[in-house]
């Protein structure tokens, strides 16, 4: 490591962000510390999808502060995609110029008999590949639809690529929740400094 870099790394500060997003619909309000030790604190008013963020936070090492209200009367769907368009919205920010950033993650999570592989980059552009088969329309009131247009928000919003692949699973719940601790140990692994980098943008343009 050179000179430059060490110093770099002893005045890092941790990367925190505040997003709040209102609408006729939805209220959101989300902070995130990317350089956290895992301590949640989500209601958002979707019971399985505090639990799927408790997922992120925790096998993320990153500290999540959401609150949402809703139009739950008619759906989860607009609280779900407006609670993904801001932790998106959030990532972002918190990344700032990215400088140092490994950028690249992947995970395979086993969850009893499912099996699912996430792949992502900080690219700067977004895309979604989902390849999940959910095998039932709602595990317990969640619609399993909403776990694609989830996805789709907070990709588009973090401007990062993401592909979700599923190799095994016959358990909605099974399935979902190894996706989301994939999601979340790539996630990790991509927003850690490298220290033989960390006062560089990680592309060879210079710029994500």
């Amino acid at each position: 490591m050179q000179i430059s870099d060490r110093q770099t790394l002893s005045s890092f500060t941790p990367r925190i962000a505040s997003v709040s997003r209102k609408t006729g619909e939805t209220d959101v309000q989300v902070t995130i510390n990317l350089d956290g030790t895992g301590e949640c604190h989500v209601a958002t008013g979707i019971p399985f999808l505090d639990h799927m963020l408790h997922q992120i936070s925790s096998h993320g090492l990153i500290d999540l502060d959401i609150c949402a209200q809703g139009d739950w009367e008619i759906d989860d769907h607009h609280t779900n995609e407006d609670v993904g368009i801001s932790l998106g919205q959030a990532i972002y920010k918190a990344l700032g110029t990215r400088k140092g950033i490994v950028r690249f993650g992947n995970f395979l999570a086993p969850l009893d008999e499912a099996l699912v592989q996430v792949a992502l980059d900080f690219s700067g552009r977004p895309h979604l590949s989902y390849g999940l088969e959910i095998p039932t329309q709602r595990v317990g009131h969640y619609d399993t639809q909403l776990v694609r247009e989830f996805f789709v928000a907070l990709v588009n919003h973090s401007q990062m690529t993401l592909h979700i692949r599923q190799l095994d699973g016959i358990n909605s719940h099974h399935i979902i929740e190894a996706t989301f601790k994939a999601f979340a140990r790539s996630m990790r692994m991509a927003v850690e400094i490298d220290p033989r980098r960390a006062a560089t943008i990680p592309s060879s343009k210079g710029v994500l």
